[in-house]
């Protein structure tokens, strides 16, 4: 088995990211809910599952004419092997965990988590691990959006069981984390095959996550949702209005056909046209 590596971290760069992808399939895990709240309750989650396939790989086929050694019959194994199949790149699971959504997000055997959730969701987030065929050892990168509690409380346990990975949070809340050594990132950076956007508002430091190939953005409490509706971040835990609503216009200039949310339940199409129309209101 190869050993897990830390991933490193990238400006974007379009042209190494689709190259990227294509040697790599995706899953993505949503641990979510659509209540909009500050504080934790505890409850049961229900997983939705959807499956995706990998390519199979085309054996030679043997003849008189069929290499002598070991070695030359895997030369010629590898000649002709067909690639794998990267036409699904996308799977996800959404896990309810009440009120606050985290997700786990997988490449092949590598997995990173976004947001953990209150202290004590960890248990939660393995359901979700497991759903994906997934494991603690598999996790590289922990990716906070935001340095409040109900997405940052539970860093510590996470990342104590997960041996491989580094915890990464925007640069402006990066050190208000506690629970474990957290990394700054920046707008632009490229982390996981990930586009970082920097969305301040809600915190001086909160960052959105896209995946252009897959059309899905994590938007953490930059924006939320409710009754099907794309909202702003709620004011009662926004720190600056202002700022917030110039990030939800700046997400508003991206293409994506899902957005998840924080708060609120996932918007598998439109998701970019109802994040414009939001957009369009705060003038």
């Amino acid at each position: 088995m190869t050993e897990l590596h830390r991933p490193e971290l990238h400006r974007v760069n379009r042209r190494l990211f689709l190259s990227d992808m294509g040697r790599r399939t995706m899953a993505i895990a949503v641990l979510g809910s659509g209540v909009l709240a500050a504080c934790s309750s505890d409850g049961d989650i229900a997983v939705d599952n959807t499956t995706a396939s990998t390519g199979d790989t085309a054996a030679p086929s043997s003849s008189s004419d069929a290499p002598a050694t070991t070695e030359a019959a895997e030369e010629a194994a590898a000649s002709t092997a067909q690639p794998a199949d990267t036409t699904e790149a996308l799977r996800w699971e959404r896990v309810e965990l009440g009120f606050v959504s985290a997700y786990v997000l997988a490449r092949g055997s590598e997995v990173a988590i976004v947001d953990t959730g209150l202290a004590g969701s960890a248990s939660d987030i393995e359901r979700g691990l497991s759903a994906l065929g997934a494991a603690w050892g598999d996790v590289n990168s922990v990716i906070l959006t935001h340095a409040h509690g109900d997405h940052a409380g539970g860093l510590g346990e996470v990342i104590d069981l997960s041996p491989n990975a580094t915890a990464y949070a925007g640069r402006a809340d990066a050190e208000r984390i506690t629970g474990a050594t957290v990394e700054a990132v920046d707008d632009g950076d490229e982390l996981f095959g990930l586009q970082i956007i920097g969305t301040p508002g809600h915190t001086p430091g909160h960052i959105s996550v896209l995946d252009p190939v897959a059309g899905l953005l994590v938007a953490g409490d930059a924006i939320n949702e409710s009754g099907g509706m794309v909202l702003g971040p709620n004011e009662q835990f926004t720190t600056d209005m202002g700022q917030a609503n110039a990030s939800v216009k700046r997400l508003a200039e991206r293409a994506y056909e899902t957005v998840v949310f924080g708060h609120g339940n996932p918007i598998e199409t439109g998701g970019s046209d109802a994040v414009v129309a939001l957009a369009q209101t705060l003038g």
